[in-house]
């Protein structure tokens, strides 16, 4: 009996031993994924060097879809301005007001659309040098008896909403005026002025005039109205306080001196940009 208990004693011994070797607690074992325990820090990411821009491709003839590709004046600028300050970029078309909010979540880098350059998008977000001079255009069907923007009273008016054509519309006919028709896109408000839905469609006039061209059967007629629409200009709009502003200033104004800007011009809009207006914006 003693020797039998001996052995029991003995046994019991080695599992103590053995339990007291074992870690008891996390504080010295490697930790796992999901654990709180301190953990090793992980690989460090790339560091990213492609910068994301957003667009809107409705807007022809600056940016629109070629199938999947995105074509336009303001896609061949970019691409010249990212080539002269070496960046690599990725476009992406994600729509008209999604553009203000990625920037402002950093969701993109900087965003190129037609972008016209007003006080109240510059007290939120920082904008290039300008790089094309506009103004507004009325759109209208032959027969429309439009002959300035104060003939736009009493129509039924399409406007892209949150656009400075919206704006221009509204100094005319009034906020809440019940004939301001608001579409997502330009397109889309060139569209209904074909289906009949609106007589008139306020628009800048390189795009009123590229709906022209591409739509010659339609008889469409084009009013400017220097008086009512005053020039305006678009720039790249990037997040308050970026960096990327001064690059892309200076890469722009190489490609404007060098004459590529011109070159790019001449391409979409078949004629000579008017530079030494552009340039005195700077």
């Amino acid at each position: 009996m003693k020797k039998n208990l001996f052995i029991v004693l003995l046994i019991s011994m080695v599992a103590i031993l053995a339990a007291c070797g074992a870690n008891p607690s996390n504080e010295s074992q490697e930790p796992t994924n999901g654990s709180t325990g301190e953990t090793s820090e992980p690989a460090t990411p790339e560091e990213q060097t492609k910068l994301v821009v957003g667009t809107d491709a409705a807007f022809a003839p600056f940016e629109s879809l070629d199938g999947e590709d995105i074509v336009g004046f303001d896609v061949d600028l970019l691409d010249a301005v990212m080539e002269e300050a070496g960046l690599e970029y990725e476009l992406n078309n994600i729509g008209w007001d999604p553009i203000f909010l990625s920037l402002k979540d950093g969701s993109i880098d900087l965003a190129i659309s037609g972008i016209t350059v007003t006080e109240e998008r510059d007290q939120e977000y920082d904008f290039t040098r300008p790089y094309f001079e506009s103004t507004h255009m009325i759109a209208f069907y032959e027969g429309t008896d439009i002959e300035s923007a104060n003939d736009l009273e009493g129509k039924i008016i399409g406007v892209q909403t949150a656009t400075t054509g919206q704006i221009a519309a509204e100094a005319i006919v009034g906020e809440l005026n019940p004939n301001l028709q608001l579409f997502e896109t330009t397109a889309l408000a060139f569209a209904s002025l074909k289906e009949g839905n609106v007589e008139a469609v306020v628009t800048d006039i390189a795009v009123a005039a590229e709906f022209v061209k591409n739509n010659p059967e339609d008889n469409v007629k084009l009013v400017s109205d220097p008086e009512n629409f005053e020039a305006e200009y678009y720039g790249m709009m990037v997040p308050e306080g970026s960096e990327l502003k001064e690059t892309l200033d200076k890469a722009l104004t190489t490609i404007i001196d060098n004459g590529k800007y011109a070159e790019i011009y001449e391409k979409w809009f078949g004629s000579t940009p008017n530079l030494e207006t552009l340039l005195e914006q700077e």
